[in-house]
């Protein structure tokens, strides 16, 4: 149970609302026999490049450093970066699927009164364009690490939540598949909720979440009433 649930709840975009995985089958269509193992080593890069340039202070948008670690990645594969620039590949970014539990836990959490929020590395257009694919647009603001030209697990980027909606961190429920991200908005101060859909261990950072779930599905349940 969550010890203090409040009515603004935060969601991580990229593995938390967007199934990065969804990614494999244009890589698959590029590079023949290399997809899967592609968008793998690519979303490890990706993430590796927005903590890289967060610490150096060299900020790029998210849309370049997606395109930068799909080259890398593949130069580390011996795949020719020069295909995947000219198909297009890093534009799959914007066409990510929504996993399958998200549409009706957001809408429960809707009826319910909880003001939702994305709160993500992703640029604004990548945001947008994910949102209004997958039809969740009427239930979600957009909050772009770019307005503050740095990265996860930046301080920085947890602040806008509370700067937006002029609440204290312990105010807000966040909530993100991705363990790092978790473990940098416990440290802001946030409530947490860790949506563990891998089924791993968590960081050990000093912190625990307040909740754990396996499926988005759960979330409802878990808070509604309790606020």
């Amino acid at each position: 149970m969550v010890a203090r649930p409040q009515r603004v709840i935060v969601f991580d975009a990229y593995g938390t609302l967007f199934d990065v995985g969804g990614i494999t089958a244009a890589c698959e269509a590029v590079f023949p026999g290399h997809g899967e193992v592609l968008s793998r080593a690519w979303r490890e890069k990706q993430l590796r490049y927005t903590w890289l340039r967060a610490l150096m202070g060299r900020y790029e948008d998210f849309e370049r450093v997606t395109e930068d670690a799909l080259l890398a990645a593949c130069r580390d594969l011996g795949l020719d970066p020069e295909v995947a620039r000219e198909r297009g590949l890093a534009e799959g970014y914007t066409r990510l699927p929504a996993y399958p539990d998200v549409p009706a836990a957001l809408q429960a959490l809707e009826r319910a009164g909880f003001r939702l929020v994305i709160l993500s590395n992703g640029t604004p257009a990548q945001l947008g364009a994910l949102v209004a694919r997958a039809k969740l647009g009427a239930s979600l603001e957009i909050l772009s690490a770019d307005a503050v030209r740095t990265y996860k697990p930046d301080p920085r980027v947890y602040r806008l939540v509370t700067d937006r909606f002029g609440v204290a961190a312990a105010e807000v429920l966040f909530v993100s598949s991705n363990a790092w991200d978790v473990a940098g908005a416990l440290s802001f101060g946030f409530l947490c909720a860790w949506l563990n859909r891998a089924g791993t261990a968590f960081e050990v950072l000093g912190h625990e979440p307040a909740l754990t779930i396996r499926s988005l599905a759960e979330l409802p349940d878990r808070i509604v009433g309790r606020a």
